[in-house]
């Protein structure tokens, strides 16, 4: 439809121009006049030599667009440099903080088994001190109990002998003790 609207409007304005009349090369024929203006028309811009200075201006707007181009790529260039260069430096940092983690992971675990043989030296010293102190205690009762049998033997020695001795030989066991102490000492 559009078509059909088109065909006819362009028939209906190019009218004026079927209504040329008579020979064609003269002034009243308006084909032969709007082609000779159109002719002056292209010379006057061959004379200011427009087609060159169109042509410098879209060779000019080329190389503009071909500069922008290039730079466009370089800094592409620069960009995708400077992404691998950070993307290498995240790797490296992160494969740094692994590294420290692993570090701190053994100093934990050998910190740990150094408390754990300190925990066992401290237990095998405790130990020892309580052995050495039960020791010390069982001897000190040992002693006492010792001590104590001697004092009740010695008291029943006492007994016995202060029942059984009479006063004559009380005398002469001090006489000869007397006597052995002095030939040890002289």
């Amino acid at each position: 439809m559009r078509n059909l609207t088109a065909l006819i409007l362009s028939l209906g304005f190019a009218s004026p121009a079927l209504a040329a009349s008579g020979p064609f090369f003269s002034l009243h024929n308006t084909n032969f006049v709007v082609l000779i203006a159109f002719l002056v028309f292209v010379g006057i811009l061959f004379y200011f030599k427009v087609p060159g200075m169109i042509g410098g201006a879209l060779d000019t707007r080329a190389a503009g667009i071909k500069s922008e181009l290039d730079e466009a790529r370089a800094l592409r260039e620069e960009a995708q440099t400077l992404l691998a260069s950070y993307e290498r430096k995240q790797k490296e940092v992160q494969d740094q903080a692994e590294r420290i983690v692993a570090h701190a992971k053994s100093d934990a675990d050998a910190a740990a088994e150094q408390a754990k043989a300190d925990l066992e030296k401290s237990i095998v010293r405790r130990l020892a001190a309580a052995e050495d102190q039960i020791a010390s205690a069982q001897a000190a009762a040992v002693k006492e109990v010792r001590d104590q049998a001697v004092t009740i033997a010695v008291a029943a020695a006492n007994s016995v002998i202060a029942k059984q001795m009479t006063a004559a030989d009380g005398n002469n066991l001090i006489d000869a003790a007397i006597a052995e102490v002095d030939a040890k000492l002289h």
